[in-house]
C-alpha cells in the first residue's frame, strides 16, 4: 500500500480543530468594530452627557473598558452642575433650537375644555395666561410660540421646553379642591430634566400666586398627556393645571398676569438652573 493509501479517514480536520483551539474566547473585538465603537463614543462624549448614559445602558459592558465609563460618570456629573442655557447648547445635537419655548394654550383649536356655570370656559382662561407668558417670555429674549392643543407641530417638535397651560374643573368636590399640580414628560432622555422642571414650576409658582402645590391629584391625563409621546425626545416638556376654576377662579381671572409671572419664574429657574426650596406646601388629599 502506497503512503498515499495509507492517509487516515479524517485527514483533513486536524487543521480546522487546531485553528479553532488557537481561537481565544477573550479575543479583541475585531478593528473594524473597534473603530466604529470608538467613533461613537468620541461622537457621545461631544455630544451630551444624557445621551452618553443611554449609550452605556443599551450597549454591552463588554465594549467599555473601566476607565472609559468613569469618564462617562465624570461627564454627567459635571453636566447636572452646568447653567442650563449652556448645556443646552453644548450638549444637545447642533442646531437644536435651546432658545425655543412652545406653549400649548390647552384646549385651542379643539374645543372650550371646562365650563362653568357663568359661562366662562377653561380655554379663555388658558388663552390669557398664555398670551402674558409668551409676552414676557418673548421680552426676555426667547421665541415663544404659542400652539393648539392637537397642533400639527407637535410632531417631532423641537425646543428648549415645552409647556401646556390648562386650569381644572369648574366642580366644588371639596374645600381642598384648590391649587395647582404639574407633570412631566419623563422620558429616558430627560428624565432628570423633566424631574427638575416639575421642582423649579412648583416652586416658583406657588411663592409667586400663593396656591398651593395639589400634587395628590395628578391625572392619568396629565401624566399620559398625549403631547409626550409626540414631541421629539429631546424637548423637555411639561403640562400644568394652574388652579381650579371653582375655587381658584378669582385669582385665574382677575390676576392673569400674576399666574403667568408663576410660569415665567418657574421656566426661567429650569432654564438658568437656579436652586429651588425644600419646602413646599402641598394641599391635603381632597
Amino acid at each position: 500500500m502506497s503512503a498515499t493509501d495509507e492517509k487516515p479517514e479524517n485527514w483533513e480536520i486536524p487543521p480546522i480543530q487546531t485553528v479553532r483551539e488557537e481561537v481565544p474566547k477573550s479575543q479583541p473585538k475585531p478593528k473594524r468594530l473597534q473603530n466604529t465603537t470608538w467613533q461613537t463614543l468620541r461622537m457621545i462624549l461631544a455630544g451630551a452627557a444624557i445621551l452618553a448614559t443611554l449609550f452605556t445602558i443599551w450597549t454591552p459592558a463588554s465594549l467599555f473598558s473601566s476607565s472609559l465609563q468613569d469618564r462617562l460618570a465624570e461627564a454627567l456629573a459635571q453636566s447636572s452642575a452646568a447653567d442650563q442655557t449652556q448645556m443646552a447648547s453644548g450638549l444637545l445635537p447642533k442646531g437644536f433650537p435651546v432658545n425655543k419655548i412652545g406653549i400649548v394654550v390647552g384646549h385651542r383649536g379643539n374645543d372650550s375644555g371646562a365650563v362653568c356655570a357663568s359661562g366662562l370656559t377653561e380655554l379663555e382662561v388658558n388663552s390669557t395666561i398664555a398670551s402674558f407668558v409668551q409676552k414676557k417670555l418673548t421680552e426676555l429674549g426667547y421665541e415663544v410660540e404659542l400652539l393648539d392643543e392637537f397642533d400639527p407641530r407637535l410632531v417631532g417638535y423641537q425646543a428648549g421646553l415645552l409647556l401646556s397651560i390648562h386650569a381644572d374643573s369648574c366642580e366644588y368636590y371639596s374645600d381642598s379642591s384648590t391649587g395647582f399640580k404639574i407633570a412631566a414628560a419623563l422620558s429616558e432622555t430627560k428624565a432628570d430634566n423633566a424631574t427638575r422642571l416639575v421642582a423649579c414650576m412648583a416652586d416658583r409658582y406657588q411663592k409667586i400666586t400663593g396656591l398651593q402645590y395639589n400634587y395628590q391629584t395628578v391625572t392619568v391625563d396629565m401624566t399620559s398627556y398625549h403631547a409626550f409621546t409626540e414631541i421629539d425626545p429631546l424637548t423637555t416638556a411639561a403640562i400644568i393645571e394652574t388652579g381650579f376654576l371653582n375655587l381658584d377662579q378669582e385669582i385665574l381671572t382677575k390676576k392673569p398676569e400674576l399666574i403667568a409671572d408663576g410660569i415665567v419664574a418657574g421656566i426661567q429657574c429650569y432654564l438658568n438652573n437656579e436652586g429651588v426650596s425644600s419646602t413646599l406646601t402641598p394641599t391635603t388629599e381632597p
